[in-house]
């Protein structure tokens, strides 16, 4: 018999499902697609950093042991906050107290929904979309309002009807609009330059917050577009978010630029979530991105651009000709969406293709679990909707070798069902 409070949970307990790629991890195949986990780390350069920190530990370990400031140590923000003015073009009118450090860009994606939402608030994103942003502006008692996609990512005319539909239908503005704009999670595609300065336009207009989520902008494999944050030289409409789990080894560190309505309510939110983030771990990747970051990255791109030509080219030459995939510049994923509407990922992971020792995620995992959506069709408020005829492809963490062999397996396994 259960205790009497396990009858009493939370209501999202019951609606909210487990993650499909934290339940996918517990399986273990030989050829592994799923969790989008780093497969190149800059190993020997951390261990001259942390030999680094031990000395430094008998100076100043008092301090490097303690707790922090709630929005970071002020010497790694101002070292971050010069590297995205830099490199991205972004404005800081605040210098380093624009830029506030997270434990884990997921807790700054959950920290601005928790700041940011009212119940029935409007968040309009992807479909589909970061399930890690996706899930939790249901939990906390938003609506979700999706828009379809194309090989591109987000489609700015599809964006401008959801914000006509919701007033027109929900009566409300959306708070917020979410965009992965660098190689996407689950799709892999970055926005063009013309559809971004578009977006920008559409924020400032019916003043909305974008949720600019950056985490593979240092994942790329040619050039790509100037973030929406760079046009953002108030510091106004944009929140930008990035994560050092790619770029340097997985500390559980996140940085964002945030405009400053956002910033105090903010750092309030995140006293609550977690007091501070772990000093240790910010002193060990100030020293990363001070002194290293330039030097070892490059290697590290050299490794992932040979996983995504091999997993390109075994697509091409075993997936069925029925079926599309993204072309990804970079990041860590490839999307594969059979032709057949009907085709239910899903199913074939659990009887064909785990059977087979291979292991993706499928699409259903990337759609919300309740909320609205628009169609190219129609001008018209929708249910949800959910395609099950894609798969998300990591290529990150697994040799050109096991790539080869597993898409050569799985797709050969697809070609039965066309």
């Amino acid at each position: 018999m259960s205790p009497p409070y396990y009858e009493q949970l939370a209501e999202w307990t019951e609606f909210v499902p487990e993650s499909e790629i934290r339940r996918l991890l517990l399986t273990k195949v030989k050829f592994y697609f799923g969790g989008g986990k780093p497969g190149s780390l800059p190993i020997e350069t951390f261990k001259k950093i942390l030999y680094q920190i031990a000395d430094e530990l008998e100076i100043d370990g008092i301090d490097i042991l303690n707790y922090g400031p709630t929005s970071g140590i002020a010497s790694l923000k101002e070292t971050l906050g010069k590297r995205v003015e830099e490199k991205d073009g972004v404005t800081l009118p605040k210098g380093k107290d624009d830029v506030l450090i997270s434990t884990g860009s997921q807790q700054m994606l959950y920290g601005l929904l928790d700041v940011l939402l009212r119940p029935k608030d409007v968040v309009i994103m992807a479909r589909p979309s970061y399930l890690g942003f996706v899930v939790p502006v249901t939990k906390l008692g938003g609506d979700v309002l999706t828009v379809p996609t194309d090989m591109d990512g987000l489609i700015p005319e599809y964006v401008e009807r959801a914000i006509e539909i919701s007033q027109r239908d929900l009566n409300r503005t959306p708070k917020a609009i979410y965009v992965v704009s660098d190689s996407d999670n689950p799709k892999g595609t970055t926005l063009p330059e013309k559809r971004r300065k578009k977006l920008f336009e559409l924020i400032t207009q019916h003043e909305i917050l974008l949720i600019e989520d950056s985490a593979y902008r240092e994942i790329q494999f040619s050039k790509i577009p100037p973030p929406i944050k760079k046009y953002d030289t108030e510091n106004k409409w944009v929140a930008y978010l990035r994560t050092s789990s790619k770029e340097a080894a997985v500390l559980r560190l996140g940085y964002s630029i945030l405009p400053e309505e956002i910033m105090i309510p903010m750092i309030k939110d995140k006293g609550y979530l977690d007091l501070c983030t772990s000093t240790l771990n910010q002193k060990i990747l100030e020293i990363y991105y001070s002194k290293y970051i330039d030097q070892v990255l490059g290697a590290n791109l050299v490794v992932y651009k040979e996983r995504r030509d091999m997993m390109q080219k075994t697509i091409d030459d075993y997936f069925p000709s029925q079926g599309l995939r993204t072309n990804p510049t970079g990041g860590f994923f490839f999307w594969f969406q059979m032709e057949d509407g009907d085709f239910d990922s899903s199913k074939f992971l659990q009887n064909v293709a785990i059977p087979n020792d291979v292991l993706y995620v499928p699409g259903q995992a990337f759609y919300p679990i309740r909320g609205y959506s628009i169609s190219q069709l129609d001008s018209e408020l929708h249910g949800n909707r959910i395609k099950t005829n894609g798969m998300r492809l990591s290529f990150s963490f697994t040799t050109p070798q096991i790539i080869s062999e597993g898409m050569e397996r799985l797709g050969k396994l697809l070609q039965k069902e066309t």
